[in-house]
């Protein structure tokens, strides 16, 4: 089974102009590497389910850092503690732009998706269980951290 590129820059595209734009940072591309699962290799993940003309999951995770770093640049001045109360929020609707601008750059192709609501997991020990299919695990790099993106999607 190949991956098609024509569905991973879409959101590879978006994580950039987001960062950039939102964030002010750009996102520089590691090496791709092929996986059998999306399942995150970092602390904090967000998964969101594809639906429509392709169907699968976009995992984003990152180190809980990298989300402090994030929420201090997207909602200033909170403290320490409402941080770890609101980062699951935030980093969902960073999420939700990221997938967001990645489906409007599948319409103009004439492809259409859908998504699921983010859905934010944190900590060491979580376990999740993700369907075993190809994978494409990608690390994006930027001032504040690495992004690991890993698209399933068939």
């Amino acid at each position: 089974m190949s991956i098609n590129a024509e569905y991973i820059n879409p959101f590879l595209e978006a994580a950039s102009v987001v960062f950039k734009s939102i964030l002010n940072v750009d996102l520089r591309r590691g090496k791709l590497v092929i996986k059998d699962t999306p399942i995150p290799s970092m602390d904090v993940a967000i998964i969101i389910g594809i639906t429509g003309g392709v169907t699968g999951e976009i995992v984003y995770s990152m180190s809980f850092p990298m989300v402090e770093k994030i929420a201090q640049v997207l909602v200033p001045g909170l403290s320490e503690d409402q941080v770890k109360h609101e980062y699951k929020d935030i980093v969902g609707e960073l999420a939700n732009m990221i997938t967001g601008n990645a489906m409007n750059l599948f319409a103009s192709t004439g492809k259409v998706i859908d998504m699921t609501t983010p859905t934010v997991i944190e900590g060491k020990s979580f376990s999740i269980t993700m369907i075993k299919q190809t994978t494409l695990g990608i690390t994006l790099y930027s001032p504040m951290g690495q992004l690991e993106m890993n698209i399933a999607l068939k």
